[in-house]
This record gives structure tokens, sequence and C-alpha cells, in this order.
């Protein structure tokens, strides 16, 4: 099959299209509909009535965009009419929804006259928190987008003008600062003179390009001032009419810094690049294909031609959903009346700023594994990344705040955190453990610090304030890292092979000797990482110690539970996994360590859990699980969990709900357990689950991630005497932090008892 019909069969499973409608309140009951409709919506009805704002208090006004159309000026197909753009519609409306988790109605209007459109949206403003105009054709676009801002107290924002013009507006930013040119210095040439091309323009006059500087050509060339007085072209192209004498495309293109295609493809030849400035900036966004390919442009020089396109397939992508959702999101959350300048400039320079920093191991794999460094070859985030949103939203709703168009000020910091939430629960809850480490950073050594990832999240430990990591490894090795990352920071290494390792040593050979080790072995075991990490947390040298990252499990747990060993009141250690679903966090436990647990472990384990839930504020309802229900089946299997739970619900220390043995469904349906077994002591669904043994809870734990949709943070390792984690090989590097912070609130904790 080809593109055209795997994509015809896509859109024709049942039901068709890509979009549906869903509600957000419980639906289930009598009263519940009596809520949502008559006779208990009057109320919400009356309260808006008195005071027209709460209808971003009662409805979904707040989070609701219109995408409007006419089909005048479909991407890649003209003017195919109302109707057959519904379909690009509907996937606008798929990705407001993906990445900025916006609700949208796609509205298809079978107009052509402008007039008739703007009367025809800006009666829906009742409707809508924004608008989102889309393949309206030029010149119309123009007068249709600035009526509407006129007429409406909503945003309005004609996506084919201004989001390649601000996602352009990032690349040129850095792209500028790459080259060693200035922004007020550079000549700027345009091949494409439509919507795109003219709002780009004047984007980046707004963001210091000087408007003398640049040159635009349409299809007859260089549009100039006598092309305005003798009336070929329209008053928007007219703005950038020059005073020269004219000429072709590769006329303005001789000597110029930049070229901007917003053109048709093919029409530039490596000849025209040639004759561009030193390091000149190709920025060749015709789709799909470029004005002129990327192979060709990077041969015709022989020094550095930044090239940006519109195309997934070579770097730099000129992709507008690195804009529209973040700008919309921004603007909904302060109730802007507007999109105005300072907001898209405030994006653009978000968006700049966000190339710079290191990319996330899940977008590197999303783009095939090729290296993601700010230079060159990446001078503008990936359409993937789920940085933009927290970097983008901010900006935007900040700058609408400044210019005075918000109806309603935030709190720009917890705003980035209910931003994160909106991208899943685990965000949310690793915020909370996140923002206790930052309150009281501590000493974390990394085990395996001579590792690309480690010192990677090292940096981002640092820069978040999150812990003060000590790197154990080659410290040339660590340096040739960071230099090649072009990381700008000055970590502590320990490197093995220096040597002072005498101390450590003998300390090892205490804790050892009678466990079958000498001295030289001692000597020995303590060039290996995870032995001498160990024991620089057991002398108190660091607070807390992560490894793993290249080991199997078992392997890296064995040293730490040599050396640190459980804490005093425990005698066992345990993996714990949290799992976070939409509207659900569960701790499951354990996963990772005791194999055959008995009811002495069992009876640990769900302490230890209970005490973890509550470092991630979570209250804990525990459930000790089997195959039967409260002693429905009675064998030696069943009474394990049977008598822990005894045992936990009989110790006065106890302070949080405890039950079982029970099945997995009877500990999280709340029917179930309030109706069939009313009688068990869990007062709502449990959230600690603790599995008869490890086979039980590592499948469990996996089905969940898989194929019920959970996020999974962990293993964490709980009983130990001091903060030690292991994490899984392969684990990426937001892993390896969000892990981190865990170690470092355990060692606050401890240093509070």
């Amino acid at each position: 099959m080809g593109i055209d019909e795997d994509s015809l069969e896509y859109h024709r499973i049942d039901p068709p299209g890509k979009i549906e409608i869903s509600t957000t309140k419980p639906t289930n009951t009598q009263r519940d509909l009596s809520l949502a409709y008559s006779p208990g919506v009057a109320a919400p009805c009356s309260a808006i009535d008195e005071n027209p704002e709460d209808a971003y208090t009662y409805t979904a006004k707040g989070n609701m965009v219109g995408v409007v159309s006419n089909g005048s000026a479909v991407l890649g197909l003209g003017d195919i009419g109302a109707q057959a753009s519904k379909p690009v519609m509907e996937g606008k409306g798929v990705l407001f929804k993906r990445f900025a988790d916006i609700d949208v109605f796609d509205i298809e209007l079978d107009q052509e006259d402008p007039e008739a459109i703007v009367d025809s949206v800006s009666a829906m403003e009742p409707t809508f928190g924004g608008i989102n105009l889309e393949d309206i054709k030029a010149p119309e676009c123009f007068e249709i987008e600035s009526r509407l801002r006129e007429e409406m107290d909503v945003p309005v924002f004609h996506d084919d003008q201004h989001g390649t013009a601000i996602i352009s507006g990032a690349a040129l930013l850095n792209a500028v600062e790459i080259a060693g040119k200035s922004l007020s210095d550079i000549e700027v040439v345009f091949s494409g003179a439509g919507a795109s091309a003219i709002s780009t323009g004047r984007f980046y006059v707004s963001l210091g390009v000087d408007p003398d500087n640049i040159t635009m050509c349409d299809s007859t060339g260089i549009i100039t001032e006598s092309r305005a007085e003798s009336g070929d072209i329209n008053e928007f192209k007219e703005e950038f009419a020059t005073e020269g004498p004219g000429g072709t495309l590769a006329d303005a293109m001789e000597g110029a810094d930049v070229l901007v295609g917003l053109s048709a493809g093919g029409i530039v030849d490596e000849e025209m690049v040639r004759g561009m400035a030193a390091d000149p900036i190709v920025f060749a966004m015709a789709n799909p294909d470029p004005e002129i390919g990327y192979e060709q442009a990077k041969a015709a020089r022989d020094d550095t031609v930044i090239m940006a396109t519109g195309r997934s397939d070579y770097p730099n992508q000129v992709n507008n959903v690195l804009g529209f959702p973040f700008i919309f999101r921004g603007a909904l959350d302060v109730r802007a009346t507007e999109i105005n300048e300072a907001m898209k400039i405030a994006a653009a320079e978000a968006l700049a700023e966000l190339a710079k920093q290191d990319v996330p191991d899940a977008v590197v794999k999303a783009y095939g594994d090729q290296p993601l460094q700010f230079g060159p070859e990446y001078i503008i985030p990936k359409p993937l990344d789920p940085r933009v949103l927290f970097e983008l939203a901010p900006a935007v709703a900040e700058a609408a705040i400044e210019s005075g168009c918000a109806r309603t000020e935030i709190d720009l910091e917890a705003y980035a955190e209910k931003l994160e939430a909106r991208l899943g629960k685990s965000r949310e809850m690793m915020r909370v453990v996140l923002n206790k480490a930052k309150s009281d950073p501590k000493r974390l050594v990394l085990a395996e610090g001579d590792d690309e990832k480690m010192i990677r999240a090292a940096y981002q430990l640092v820069d978040q304030g999150i812990a003060e990591p000590v790197l154990v490894g080659d410290r040339e090795e660590v340096w040739a890292h960071i230099e090649s990352l072009g990381l700008d920071f000055d970590p502590e290494i320990v490197d093995p092979e220096e040597g002072n390792l005498e101390p450590y040593a003998e300390r090892l050979y205490e804790l050892r000797r009678r466990k079958g080790v000498t001295r030289r072995e001692a000597e020995e075991l303590i060039e290996d990482g995870n032995y001498l990490g160990s024991v620089m947390v057991e002398m108190g040298d660091a607070d807390a110690m992560l490894t793993g990252l290249m080991h199997h499990y078992p392997s890296a747990l064995r040293p730490p539970l040599q050396v640190v060993g459980t804490d005093p009141e425990s005698e066992y250690a345990a993996g714990v996994y949290m799992l976070t679903f939409k509207n659900r966090v569960i701790f499951i436990a354990d996963a990772t360590v005791n194999q055959n647990p008995d009811e002495d472990v069992l009876t640990e384990v769900t302490k230890q859990t209970a005490d973890l839930a509550r470092r991630f504020n979570v209250e804990p309802r525990a459930a000790l699980l089997s195959y039967s229900d409260f002693g429905s089946v009675d064998n030696e299997k069943t009474r394990m969990p049977r008598e822990a739970a005894r045992r936990l619900r009989e110790d006065s220390a106890i302070d949080f709900p405890v039950d079982g043995e029970m099945q997995a469904d009877t500990a999280v349906v709340e029917d179930i357990l309030g109706g069939t077994y009313g009688f068990s002591e869990l007062d709502g669904p449990a959230n600690v689950l603790v599995f008869p043994n490890l086979e039980a809870g590592n499948i469990a734990y996996k089905l969940l991630q898989r194929l019920g949709g959970a996020e999974a943070i962990g293993p964490m390792l709980v009983g130990m005497d001091k903060p030690v984690h292991v994490l899984q090989r392969g684990d990426e590097v937001k892993d390896i932090v969000n892990l981190a912070g865990v170690a470092v609130v355990d060692a606050q904790t401890q240093a509070d008892d």
C-alpha cells in the first residue's frame, strides 16, 4: 500500500475521521445527568447570565478553540472547498489535543466572501476561548484576520501567516548566532510573497531585522516601488517594495545572508547559493519539495550553510506544530483577548533558547537516534519534544500579562507544574518529589559517572538544583563527554585510577572481612564504582547513590546490599514501582528483589511502600494481594498475605488502612470492595498493592505499563539503611533525574529522623 491508500484506510476505520466528543464529568447515575442537564444546569446558566466571565468557570470555553477554514488555500491542494478541507481541520484538532491538551471544534464554512466569514466567526465568540484561522487564501486572509481581531474579544490567530513566521524566527535567532552575524545587519531575501512570506517578513522586523535589508520576490521578480506605482502588486506586497531597479531572485540573492523560501520547489540552484554571503542561512520551506534540496545547498559551498526546510527527513524542520498549540495554551490560560506581537516574540525566543538545552533521550530515539545538539544541524527543537509545552506556554502567558491583554494573572511557577500534569500524572507526581529535593539538595554518588547519560543527568541535577552529583569514573572520559556535549558545568569527579582510596578500602575490608573478603581483595573491589560509591555513602561522604545503568539489576544491587545493608528496623529491601494513570496512582511491590516472600517480608514491604507513597504526598491504602478473597481459598500461599495483613492491622504503629488477602480487582474496584466486601478495613480503592511474589509483581507492572497505559517510575529501592537506588539498564536521562530526586528526598527524610 502507498501513503495515499494507508491514509484512506486510517481515516475510514470505524468510527470515521479522527476526533470525537467525550465527557469530562461522571454520567453514570440519574443524579449525574440531572446535574449535567436539567434541572441542575440552570444554576451555571444563571451565574453566567449575571457575570459573562463565569463562562470560563462553568463551561469548556477556556479550553476550546475553533479551527475555521473555507478550504480556499489548503496546503499542497489549493482551493478544494470547505467540505474537502475537513480532514485537515480535524487533523489540526488532533495536534491541538496531542501537544497542548486543547479541545477543538473544526468549523468548515462554505463561504468565499470575507464579510460573510467575519460575520459567521464573530457570531461564535460565546463558544470559543480562541479562533485558529486555517487555509484561507491571500489576500482575503489578511482582511479576515484583521477584522476578527477588531471585533472579537478572544485571540484570533491565522496560523498560515504567523506560524511559519514564529518558528522560522526562532531558527533565525539561533542561525544568526551560530554564523556570528547580527540581526540588524543581515540582508534577507524572500522567495515568495504570499500571506506566510509577508507575515514572516513583518515578524523578522519585530525581531530586529532592518526592514531596508529585506528584499521580497514573487513569481515576477523583485518587488519594487516602480511595480507598486504601476499597480502590478497588491497593497500587502507593497509593504516590502524596494527602491532598486528590480531583477530576478538570483539577482536578489547575490551577497545576501539569508534566503527565506516560501514559494515553490526547485527554483533555487547551487549557483544562486554560491552567490550568497559567507556562511549563508537558507530556509527552503516550500512543501513537499523545498526551493533547493538539502544536499544541493550543502554541496554548493565549502563554508557552513545553515539549512532549514519544511521536511521531517532533514535537520531543522520548520513545523508549525512547534507553535500554535503552545501559543494558544498560554493565551487561553490567562484568558487573553488577543495574541499580540509581544506574545509571538516570546514564543520565538523561548523556542530558540530550548534548542540550546540538552535533548531528552526519548526525543533522540523518536528521530532515529541521530545526534541532536545545538549547532548548524539543530537550531530549533523537534516537534515531539515535550518540553516545548513547558517553555512556550509560560513565556506566552507571561508576555500576555505584561502586555496587558490577559484577563487574569497566574502564578507562573505553579503554572509550569500544572502544564506538566497535562502531559501525564507521572509528571505531576514527580514534581512533588523534585520540589522537595530542591529545598535541600544532597550529595549524590553516580557510580557509573563516566557514562554519557549519567553525565547529562548530572548536568540537569546541577542546573535544576536537585542534587550535588559526584561522578565516579574515568576523569578524562568524563571531561571528553562534557566537552562533546557542550555542557557548561564543573562536576565533582572521583576517579578510582587516581588512588587515594585507602580509607574506603579499609572500611570495605572491615565490613566484609568476616564474609570472606581479604584486605587485598578489598583494595581491588574498591576500584569498582559500585563498591566505591556504596562505601562513600556508608561512611557519610555522600548522602545517596544511584547505580545500575550498565549492569544487570542483581549485580548492581549486590554491592550496596553488602556494604550499606538494610536499615536497623528492617531485614529486607524491596523494589517498588509507581504506576500513574490519568486519574490514579498506585504503588506496586515487590517487583525486583524478593522472589518468594513470607509473611515477615510481606509485612515489612507493606510498611516501606506506604512510607514511600507518603513521600509523593499520597496517603496509603494497602492491599496484600492473592488469588483468593478473605479466606475463600485456604492454603500455605494464601495464608501468608492474610497473616501479614493481620499483623499490620494489629500493629499500633500502623496509621494507614490495610487489608488482605484479596484479589486484585477487589482491591482496586470500589463497587466490589464496598459492596461484596463492605467489612474490609480499606475505606477506598487500594493504592499500595503488595504482590505475593516477585513473578506476580513484575508481570503485573509490565502488563499495566504496556497494555493499561500506565507510566512507570522506578524501581525505587526501599528498606535500605541509606538511600541507594538501582536503575534499570537502558533507562533514559529523565529516569535518572527522577530517581535522583527520590534518593535526595530519602536522604532528607533520614536526616530529619
